[in-house]
């Protein structure tokens, strides 16, 4: 049977419609968006006091990274840049069994949730046995990962990552040999995944060469040629650091994007992760190409990353999306408003992208948490229209955070004001997955989460 929602706001078009209704078939997708009408043939939900606004879009996830939250917040356990940082992320990655994996999996995909999130794209390089060695079964931990997505009700996407080196001529970081794979047993283990889960819906598949510096531009010429004869997005760390660009420019002579477009890999389904140490004329490449990049403003502040410069790419016509990465934070619109936050530091002047893009400032920021994410990650989602997946979240109107709002406002109140105790009701594929701010899980899932934070950290002193 479709179901007829009915909230008092709906966010169409840019705007939030009074009294509007949202129809969705049995099988999750999104029928008709229309004013409030009288049609007694579907089952009837009445939202009154919320509104209804379509699912974040998460575009760049390292769920098992949740478990160091707090744990790298100072120079004696961490060092003082993201590479020190890297060994407390390192700790965490070493210690995980493959029941710890789906553990820590549900707690990030729970809390996403929470936020609003109805998709997320994870970025997954965790393969290998702690040893080093692959499991019998080399997809083992990707699975798990899915399993827990499907778990919590979340749609996930999964960029299965290729690492293949510490960087170039550096020896092999111990610290990382869960990550390592060939080449060939990539490009095996990719398939054989994809395979398996063709007929999963709310499963689906992207490929990600990690890094220029983890990937020869050997291999990586043959991963884009296999992965573009199955049309899936491709996904890239870039330009995260300076150090990064300069290694690059060592080895082939180019900073990364510019190689990337020599080389002929950018294009409409590339997504570049980060590209805070761009140029302007390595903007106009991923403009020219059709190119989105992914910002993650909170773990860029948290590592020291850099500012991304969200002004010059979105003034070249560039997509914006969003993702928590290391989930030192998950608050999808914390990431969107601190795009604008951030340079309006750097410049000591306020509303910075205000001034670009046609359309009003929360609007802008809102697509990027929602839309551009979608088209990231190759989903029909991130927006509520006919056809598209019937991926919404609601939020209560007199919820402390937003109080005080009318149609004309509230997406602005929401953008820079939101808080999570204000998300209700979560939706993603037609299905309800929270309830009045609760999830069927929630409890097991918690317990689940303390028992391998606990065996994680129980020799480790916090500092």
């Amino acid at each position: 049977m479709n179901t007829l929602y009915r909230p008092e706001l709906l966010y169409s078009d840019g705007r939030l419609m009074s009294n509007g209704e949202l129809l969705v078939s049995e099988t999750g997708k999104i029928l008709e968006i229309s004013e409030k009408t009288n049609d007694s043939s579907t089952r009837v939900v009445d939202l009154p006091g919320k509104a209804l606004l379509p699912g974040f879009v998460n575009a760049h996830s390292h769920s098992f990274q949740r478990l160091i939250r707090g744990k790298s917040e100072s120079r004696l356990a961490s060092g003082s840049d993201f590479w020190s940082w890297r060994g407390t992320m390192y700790h965490a990655a070493n210690r995980l069994d493959p029941q710890d994996v789906y553990d820590v999996a549900r707690m990030a995909f729970l809390e996403m949730v929470l936020t609003g999130t109805t998709t997320v794209g994870e970025f997954h390089y965790l393969h290998n046995a702690p040893d080093g060695k692959p499991y019998e079964d080399p997809n083992l931990l990707a699975k798990q990962v899915l399993a827990a997505a499907r778990s919590v009700g979340i749609c996930i996407v999964l960029l299965r990552t290729a690492y293949l080196r510490s960087g170039f001529n550096l020896p092999r970081d111990s610290g990382q040999i869960r990550f390592f794979e060939s080449r060939s047993a990539f490009l095996e283990n990719m398939d054989a995944l994809i395979q398996e889960f063709r007929n999963v819906f709310e499963v689906s598949f992207g490929v990600a060469p990690h890094s220029v510096r983890a990937v020869p531009l050997s291999d990586l010429k043959e991963i884009v040629g296999w992965n573009r004869a199955l049309n899936l997005p491709l996904h890239m760390h870039i330009s995260e650091q300076v150090a990064e660009n300069a290694a690059c420019v060592r080895e082939y002579g180019l900073a990364p994007v510019a190689l990337l477009n020599r080389e002929r890999i950018l294009d409409a389904n590339f997504t570049g992760v980060h590209a805070i140490h761009i140029d302007p004329n390595e903007i106009d490449m991923l403009a020219e190409a059709n190119a989105t990049i992914c910002a993650c403003p909170t773990t860029e502040r948290n590592l020291g990353d850099g500012i991304f410069p969200a002004d010059c790419v979105l003034n070249a016509g560039i997509r914006v999306a969003l993702g928590s990465d290391s989930q030192a934070q998950i608050e999808p619109l914390e990431d969107a408003r601190q795009l604008d936050y951030h340079l309006r530091l750097q410049r000591q002047k306020r509303t910075i992208l205000d001034q670009i893009a046609a359309k009003p400032l929360a609007t802008t920021l809102f697509e990027c948490a929602t839309i551009h994410g979608a088209r990231s990650l190759g989903l029909h989602c991130g927006e509520l229209k006919p056809g598209a997946n019937a991926d919404f979240f609601t939020v209560d109107l007199s919820d402390p955070s937003i109080a005080g709002n009318s149609a004309d406002d509230l997406l602005s109140i929401l953008v820079f004001s939101l808080n999570r105790s204000a998300v209700h009701d979560v939706v993603v594929n037609g299905r309800i997955i929270l309830q009045d701010r609760r999830h069927p899980l929630h409890d097991e899932i918690v317990a689940r989460y303390q028992e391998v934070h606990h065996k994680v950290w129980r020799t480790e002193r916090l500092l």
